[in-house]
């Protein structure tokens, strides 16, 4: 069994337009995989919880399980892990640090969203939450759009908005504003990306978003107000959100892999205002995690490069 950390993937020629493919190949053959809902466990210790995801993916010959704990004491609060297994076997192939592959995974996924869903002219994104999520969707975003200049707006937090600035320095094809509140971000964007994990209310009034607007809340938060009056939902899975309390009075609901497949139109009007909940299943971070090994297997049969100290994203 291979023990693969962070440092391991740095190592590899991974870029962000792999992560939109692998996205976009496991959304499409979604059905063809085994996806058991996840088991929460929360013990009786205050804010932590375990939470176990596992799935399984016959093309692949592979199988896994990802655990994700939260400790609220402890910095950074969440860390996962993945177990890797072979189908064929059952054999254990690797024990991999899931945090890096939670962050691209869950960006790759929002941008495949954005491509599918967001106006084909869109150019203004506003973003709340500017965490390791925001930033790999946004690095994904500027590889598939190399050419296009964009208006980013993000939502002042501290000094987080600066930093995020920071970490696209490279880019000179993006416009950064701050902005001071949650109503400023979302009016006039085409696309609004949420990557808060912690809100107890809705983020702004129904009359911020504009026609043709997509709205991407990664962690499901802040946006209840849109389920009752968007002219579409899509999502990962319908079982994750059969739980959301708006959930029998969406107009138009489907998963996102109805529409590579055929089954459902996306968007169908430039006026259609379109949610995407995008809130991650296992089967992302299994199919990341078996390109990864297969990267790592080639790599050492090659050469035991030196770590890559250009590596497209970080922590």
């Amino acid at each position: 069994m291979k023990i693969i950390t962070f440092e391991d993937i740095k190592k590899l020629n991974m870029s962000p337009l792999d992560c939109y493919e692998w996205a976009k190949e496991v959304v499409q053959n979604k059905n063809t995989t085994l996806l058991p809902p996840k088991i929460s466990m929360k013990p009786d210790i205050d804010g932590v919880f375990y939470n176990i995801m596992p799935s399984v993916i016959p093309t692949l010959n592979r199988a896994g399980v990802k655990i994700v704990t939260r400790y609220p004491k402890r910095k950074p609060s969440l860390d996962s892990n993945l177990l890797l297994y072979d189908l064929t076997d059952g054999s254990t192939l690797a024990l991999m640090d899931a945090n890096f592959i939670t962050a691209v995974r869950t960006g790759a996924v929002a941008a495949l969203s954005i491509k599918l869903l967001a106006t084909d002219d869109f150019k203004e994104i506003g973003i709340i939450g500017l965490g390791n999520t925001a930033r790999a969707t946004l690095k994904i975003l500027l590889a598939l759009f190399p050419e296009r200049n964009f208006k980013i707006k993000l939502l002042k937090y501290k000094n987080q908005h600066q930093l995020f600035k920071e970490d696209f320095n490279q880019f000179n094809n993006i416009d950064f504003c701050y902005e001071d509140n949650a109503d400023e971000v979302v009016k006039n964007s085409d696309v609004i990306i949420s990557a808060v994990t912690t809100i107890k209310e809705d983020v702004c009034s129904d009359d911020c978003f504009k026609e043709g607007c997509l709205v991407v809340p990664i962690h499901t938060l802040g946006f209840t107000n849109c389920d009752l009056f968007f002219d579409k939902v899509f999502v990962d899975d319908i079982g994750h959100v059969k739980h959301f309390k708006y959930f029998d009075k969406f107009k138009e609901c489907h998963e996102v892999t109805d529409i590579l497949t055929g089954k459902a139109k996306g968007r169908t009007s430039d006026k259609q205002r379109i949610i995407a909940y995008n809130i991650g299943i296992s089967i992302h971070d299994i199919y990341f995690a078996s390109k990864i090994y297969e990267m790592v297997e080639t790599t050492e049969k090659i050469d035991l490069k030196a770590p890559n100290e250009k590596f497209w994203f970080d922590f």
